[in-house]
């Protein structure tokens, strides 16, 4: 499966959508990132999305460009920022200080020893974060990245490939719940 393929998920009422994705998956529209950067943060952002039907379209897709440890990679992006987005969102919004002086007490060997290159995992945890709504993890992860000289217009690359994988997921899911609403209501 290719961007077109990928494209072609998304139903007309999301057109910009599909505009975005063509945009944002190839190099051109994505500066500062290369092609299996691109190809990780697509992957990654589709499982932190969270829709079966895109996530297997882009594994499909990224089978051809990334290894099995880069894919692994990705996985572990997405779980481990699963935990630590709510976990440190929670540290973020409560009104008590209280709970950020208490050890976390939660493994996260994987940011560690991701499998591929620690600046790259930066990025994955950058914009599955972003999906994930945490504050305290996206400004955390964007120092990180800028400690490591990444540019600005790479990081902003991994955050609209990441709200462009969300909507293309949420836009899949209304078009698959409408056709579903439609064939009932018929």
């Amino acid at each position: 499966m290719n961007v077109d393929d990928i494209k072609n998920l998304v139903p007309d009422f999301a057109k910009d959508i599909r505009l975005n994705l063509s945009s944002v998956l190839k190099d051109t529209g994505s500066p500062g990132l290369n092609d299996k950067q691109i190809a990780l943060l697509a992957l990654a952002t589709a499982y932190a999305a969270r829709n079966a039907t895109l996530t297997s379209a882009v594994e499909e897709s990224a089978f051809d460009v990334l290894s099995d440890e880069e894919i692994n990679a990705a996985r572990g992006a997405a779980a481990i920022m699963g935990m630590n987005n709510i976990y440190y969102r929670f540290l973020h919004l409560v009104e008590n200080e209280e709970y950020s002086k208490l050890p976390a007490k939660l493994r996260m060997n994987v940011i560690a020893n991701p499998g591929i290159d620690k600046v790259d995992f930066e990025l994955l945890s950058l914009a599955v974060s972003a999906i994930n709504g945490c504050g305290a993890c996206v400004a955390s992860h964007e120092r990180v990245l800028r400690k490591h000289e990444v540019t600005a217009e790479a990081v902003q690359s991994a955050v609209r490939i990441a709200a462009v994988m969300h909507a293309a997921a949420v836009a899949i899911e209304i078009g698959n719940t409408g056709s579903a609403a439609t064939a009932e209501a018929a």
